[in-house]
């Protein structure tokens, strides 16, 4: 079978890619529910947690941007289109003037594949996860070749909510309400939400029929596995606690619709779940539960992130 191994870096990706992905947190909050007051994200019959893929997406944005733009200039073709805090249309705009678009062509379906077309080749996120460019100034839409699931815990878990103090204030008014019999500030207390131990098991898949729509090159797939390994090494804030990647194994198929479903591969990664009788704290709790043998069907390899990454990529 041939492998992707042999190709060029820079040629688009011409075959289905499947991934099983592995992460866990320790005592932090992997993905918040704003409708249950920031609160772990939790299926409520199972009680099983999950983290969106909106949640992962954001993270493979913020590690590209650190690795593409932040550490070593602004290197063309890795734009963020979807930034925190960022303003669309300017973005769009950009697009009509570098090829020469008028306002008043924007419902000009030419016109507006060009633009397309600008912001594929300019914007990392839009060519691998797609986006709606159709508000405001027009630049159309794109589905992206690369789409996550939300990822799922193997185990129940129980969220736990830690009282912190602040002890600084913001006015003296507001210290003076504060001072006990002893003088000193109480503070305002706060509350904290954590998860003490989860791992959580999400999907992954790479449309190659898409990735010819926008131009997604085997160097982006190679980013975006890159991203999804290294992705908590740029995110370390207090809130998450403790969060790691701590597997990533893909499915290459050898042509573009696939040689086997992806559920059945998803299949061959097995875990074990613990149970509430004996909850886990560490990933090495989980040491044994966790089995692959590499077996695939015809026309399927199968490579264990990141110890066959050069191989992956003919390195």
């Amino acid at each position: 079978m041939a492998s992707s191994t042999a190709a060029n870096l820079q040629s688009v990706v011409d075959r289905r890619y499947d991934f099983v992905l592995l992460f866990d947190v320790i005592d932090g909050n992997p993905n918040g529910d704003p409708d249950a007051g920031n609160l772990p994200r939790l299926d409520a019959e199972t009680m099983q947690g999950f983290v969106t893929d909106a949640c992962i997406k954001r993270k493979v944005r913020n590690y590209v941007q650190s690795v593409k733009t932040n550490t070593g200039g602004n290197e063309p073709g890795y734009g963020i289109y979807i930034q925190i805090q960022g303003v669309l249309n300017p973005l769009h705009q950009k697009a009509y003037n570098a090829k020469g678009i008028k306002p008043d062509e924007a419902k000009n379906p030419d016109k507006v594949a060009l633009a397309r077309q600008y912001m594929c080749e300019n914007f990392y996120d839009i060519r691998t996860f797609g986006a709606v460019m159709s508000t405001g100034i027009n630049c159309g839409q794109v589905r992206g070749p690369v789409q996550l699931t939300f990822s799922r815990s193997i185990d129940p878990i129980v969220p736990r909510e830690i009282t912190v103090v602040r002890k600084a204030v913001t006015t003296e008014s507001e210290a003076a309400k504060q001072i006990d019999k002893h003088g000193y500030v109480t503070g305002t207390i706060g509350r904290k939400n954590i998860v003490p131990y989860a791992l959580y098991r999400g999907y992954g898949f790479v449309n190659p029929l898409l990735a010819s729509d926008t131009g997604f090159t085997y160097a982006d797939l190679k980013l975006l596995f890159e991203a999804l390994l290294g992705m908590f090494e740029m995110d370390r804030s207090a809130a998450r606690g403790l969060m790691a990647t701590r597997g990533l194994v893909v499915f290459e198929h050898e042509s573009r619709l696939g040689n086997a479903p992806a559920h059945e591969l998803f299949d061959l990664v097995k875990i074990e779940p613990r149970g509430a009788a004996e909850p886990a704290r560490q990933f090495a709790d989980y040491s044994g539960r966790i089995r692959f043998d590499g077996e695939t069907p015809p026309g399927v390899i199968a490579y264990e992130l990141p110890r066959d990454l050069a191989k992956m990529f003919g390195q």
